[in-house]
């Protein structure tokens, strides 16, 4: 993944107005509904999956004839072929050819070649609060016509809005979200080893203790890819330290040399630091990518690399390459409670202008309107911020109480703290963050080597 290539980030002096206080009170919900509905599959379509072309527009777009698009992404495999059918339905309603540009990881600085070199796209999906703010910084980006900001008052809570602001100005219009406080598990697994869903911490160590006495390793980590290493970490240090903690940190209040982070680094080792409790051991994660850590844990029959991944709801994409089903062979629960309540980090993928044009506008009117939306929540492995898209698009109960829980939440939800960070330091493979907790993983014993290797790396990224 990337196949979600969750955002990670860039920016400097980031638009703190974007980031909303307050608890997250999605887990509550998210626990009841998976819990009602962990039974269901993909099968159950006839519930859901509608197909959003059948139904009457609800955005009206111009003939745009003849006129060409690019639209730039670093999405890749089945999220990049979903995002084309996006593209593509805006191409047969308005006549524009569009174009879907394969970005590299930082998007920034792919773009800052493209731009370089006199052909930027269009559009760029940026999934970083930090890269709109870079974006803008460069005058790279242009600001969100009236169209498009009559659907985001239409169709979006004000906090998914203002993260798409800066300076009180809206460039980015925020098409997929996500929730990235979910564990997955192979349900075979979990029956034969006699496992139960935990809801806290203390009882996810026990649930691993009891999969890995059936035989089966307990976890699959995709360490190659650093940005599920920050994950782990920001789920574990909002429960545990914290909202008010959380946004210090996020926006360096606080040094990562503080001891809520040895407390959180400390809790993680609990986990790494435990004896073939991770798939491969530590050097076998730092080479598994994302997608594979999915995989392996779905196939293998009854002896699969691992019995759980925790990953966000984008892991579906990569279930749908396996055999297992959604809710009967693959199910999922909330990240577990370290602390008072357990935790929801959000993330999110906002397209921004870069070139003038009337296509480009149309484009993101299109995005911020429900039809854009329920064409990829029909395809599965999506969630949409947009409030006014149909629930029946979604292609199973899991994947509607998911959404539901998202718009439910409103403005009262964390964004990724590596998300906001700048770019050198929670966004750039093998730099910052994501080298950092890499090196942890491979000695979960050394947290205050690391507390004072993020410490350099952020005192650094932040001054500049």
């Amino acid at each position: 993944m990337r196949t979600h290539r969750q955002a990670h980030h860039t920016g400097r002096g980031r638009n703190r107005n974007t980031l909303r206080a307050g608890a997250v009170v999605i887990a509550g919900a998210l626990a009841l509904t998976l819990g009602a509905c962990g039974g269901d599959s993909d099968d159950d379509k006839d519930k859901g999956g509608k197909d959003a072309k059948e139904s009457a527009p609800s955005v009206q777009l111009p003939k745009l004839d003849g006129e060409k698009l690019e639209v730039a992404a670093v999405w890749t495999g089945a999220e990049q072929a979903n995002f084309k059918k996006v593209l593509d339905e805006f191409g047969k309603r308005t006549g524009a050819e569009v174009t879907f540009v394969p970005a590299q990881d930082p998007i920034i600085n792919f773009l800052g070649s493209k731009i370089a070199g006199g052909s930027p796209p269009d559009v760029a999906m940026l999934p970083q609060v930090g890269a709109i703010q870079q974006a803008v910084d460069k005058k790279w980006a242009k600001p969100v016509g009236k169209e498009a900001q009559d659907q985001l008052a239409k169709n979006y809570a004000r906090g998914w809005q203002d993260l798409g602001k800066i300076g009180g100005t809206q460039y980015g219009v925020y098409f997929k979200a996500a929730n990235k406080s979910l564990v997955w598990y192979n349900a075979k697994v979990f029956e034969n080893a006699g496992a139960q869903e935990p809801k806290t911490w203390k009882d996810f160590l026990a649930t691993s203790q009891t999969v890995y006495d059936s035989g089966v390793t307990p976890l699959s980590v995709g360490g190659a890819d650093g940005w599920t290493l920050t994950d782990w970490f920001e789920n574990i240090y909002l429960s545990q330290a914290g909202p008010e903690k959380y946004d210090q940190l996020a926006q360096h209040k606080i040094k990562w040399t503080d001891p809520s982070v040895k407390d959180a680094l400390t809790t993680l080792g609990e986990l790494f630091g435990k004896k073939d409790y991770v798939a491969g051991g530590a050097d076998g994660a730092l080479q598994t990518e994302f997608p594979a850590s999915v995989t392996q844990t779905f196939t293998g029959g009854e002896q699969p690399k691992a019995g759980m991944v925790f990953e966000g709801d984008f892991v579906g994409i990569n279930i749908a390459e396996t055999d297992a089903k959604i809710g009967t062979d693959a199910k999922v629960f909330p990240f577990p409670a370290v602390g008072d309540k357990a935790p929801v980090v959000s993330g999110g993928d906002a397209a921004v202008l870069l070139k003038e044009s009337k296509a480009g506008q149309a484009l993101l009117t299109f995005l911020a309107s429900p039809d854009a939306a329920e064409i990829w929540a029909g395809q599965g492995g999506f969630l949409s911020p947009n409030k006014n898209a149909d629930l029946a698009a979604y292609p199973n109960d899991v994947q509607r109480s998911m959404a539901k829980a998202l718009i439910d939440a409103g403005d009262d939800f964390r964004f990724d703290m590596s998300d906001q960070a700048p770019q050198s330091f929670g966004g750039t493979p093998g730099k910052g963050e994501w080298k950092a907790l890499q090196d942890f993983l491979k000695n979960p014993k050394d947290v205050a080597g690391t507390q004072k290797a993020l410490e350099a790396d952020a005192a650094k990224a932040y001054k500049g």
